[in-house]
């Protein structure tokens, strides 16, 4: 069985403790990828003491040359993308033509930011004062805890690790423990990229791990994906100790078919966000939202394009779509088909585990259609993270939009329609970071801001421009050359 290690001060070791978890292969149980350390506090003071070390001397390296590092690694990314993707579909299931746009997502993050390090502006802005200079500066924050979730295990850290990289931090990289062989991934890369060590760390574990990098008083902000439970968690730590978060967390997403929609252009669209990526995406289409003219003629054409829908190893070129990231995950869907059907919902297709030859030693479930399901179910308003759609029926534009913005999150929505003044209603009233016209729910793209309101974030967007805010701390500067002492708001009135 092959053995991994965590990545410190630009050394492969293993976990203090010498525990380790196995790593096995969510479309057949039979294939354990390997063994990672089960690091512990210990683990995570080694690598924020490297990191803390490696801060002095890296956050003086000129900008535009910590892009020109970030740079060579996307084209090693681009390189080995077919090979890395082989290794993520491996051990997180989805199909390879979903994993090589994970590396490409990575590609464009690092080209983009690498421009970006050489547009880090500040402002300037005229002072109130004769003889005088008002500048303000960003500046790195220090040692950054990135920690996150499994289903995109190289785009998301991406987002995160090389916009703080570029802006002068370090990092102490946590990855999902369902999909460890990613952050073994960042760390090559990084390193035949010609970052200095201790610049770019690697701890794996479970949660005990990443309390310990939340915890620890040296790591000056955390960026977060996962649950928004644990989030949650996760700001409170934060706030006790006056720590930065950027949290991206849940959600229950919507698309609004209107009467006026291009139907045909409105299926493909809810077939690839409620199944793509096996509907484990915090902006997965998990609400149909129908207008009620083209509604049973609509659900008949979708039921019969996700029966089609090929099952499988995500290897498999034929497969469309994978399991489920593990048994617990595949349990809580099964459990959310009890729930809706015990709340009176209908399950229109799917509602069960898949079983059938070889689907039988992975975490299979089969695409799910829940049929009339009300705003006042827990279908339609917690998020599931599995190829289950809950599928409702509108009675005109204002409550369709009214039955999307009843829910506690507000990271992505959809509205298929023809109508322009429609299209802008929605943009305008949807509860959401994003929204999309005539699209699905997901899709978003490396230069433009992403998040969410409500239970999904904390208000920080990563993605685009906006991500350098998490990543960095404002200085202003005042310059008086009056050679004279000059009193602001005292000597001006």
């Amino acid at each position: 069985m092959q053995q991994f290690s965590n990545y410190i001060n630009g050394v492969f070791v293993p976990a203090n403790n010498g525990r380790v978890f196995q790593n096995i292969n969510p479309a057949d149980s039979r294939d354990i990828i390997g063994e990672f350390p089960l690091s512990d506090s210990s683990d995570a003071d080694a690598a924020v003491a490297a990191a803390s070390a490696a801060f002095h001397s890296w956050r003086l390296v000129p900008a535009p040359q910590r892009g020109n590092i970030l740079r060579r690694a996307g084209d090693i990314f681009e390189r080995r993308k077919d090979e890395l993707a082989a290794i993520m579909t491996r051990e997180m299931g989805k199909p390879l033509f979903e994993t090589r746009g994970d590396i490409q997502e990575a590609i464009d993050t690092c080209y983009y930011a690498a421009t970006e390090g050489r547009r880090l502006f500040g402002y300037n802005a005229p002072s109130e004062m004769p003889n005088k200079m008002n500048l303000s500066f960003r500046n790195p924050v220090g040692v950054c805890g990135i920690i996150t979730a499994w289903n995109f295990p190289v785009a998301v850290p991406s987002w995160k690790i090389i916009p703080a990289l570029v802006c002068g931090n370090t990092v102490v990289f946590k990855p999902s423990d369902d999909a460890p062989h990613s952050g073994v991934i960042f760390a090559e890369i990084l390193a035949e990229a010609g970052l200095p060590a201790g610049v770019f760390n690697v701890i794996h574990g479970n949660a005990e791990a990443g309390a310990a990098i939340v915890a620890h008083p040296d790591v000056k902000v955390i960026g977060f994906t996962g649950s928004t439970a644990t989030g949650k968690a996760i700001a409170a730590d934060c706030g006790r100790m006056n720590k930065k978060c950027s949290l991206e967390m849940g959600g229950k997403n919507a698309q609004i078919v209107m009467e006026d929609a291009n139907m045909e252009l409105a299926l493909e669209g809810v077939l690839w966000g409620a199944f793509g990526t096996t509907g484990q995406r915090c902006t997965a289409t998990s609400r149909l939202i129908l207008h009620e003219a083209i509604h049973d003629d609509f659900l008949e054409k979708l039921i019969a394009r996700a029966t089609a829908l090929r099952l499988g190893n995500g290897l498999q070129s034929e497969t469309q779509v994978g399991p489920v990231i593990n048994k617990r995950q595949l349990e809580k869907i099964e459990n959310y088909a009890q729930i809706a059907r015990g709340e009176g919902a209908f399950c229109a297709l799917g509602g069960e585990r898949a079983t059938d030859g070889d689907l039988a030693c992975g975490n299979f479930f089969k695409p799910t259609i829940f049929t009339e399901v009300t705003k006042d179910m827990r279908l339609f308003r917690e998020e599931v993270f599995g190829p289950m759609l809950a599928v409702s029926k509108a009675r005109d534009l204002e409550h369709a939009i009214e039955l999307a913005n009843y829910c506690e999150y507000g990271l992505s929505s959809s509205i298929f329609t023809a109508n322009v003044d429609a299209a802008f209603q929605a943009i305008r009233d949807i509860e959401a970071g994003i929204t999309y016209i005539n699209a699905p729910t997901i899709g978003a793209e490396a230069h433009m801001p992403f998040g969410g309101i409500k239970g999904t974030g904390n208000g920080h967007r990563e993605g685009g421009w906006t991500v350098f805010d998490i990543f960095t701390e404002w200085k202003t500067v005042y310059v008086d050359y009056s050679g004279r002492l000059q009193r602001a708001q005292i000597d001006n009135q």
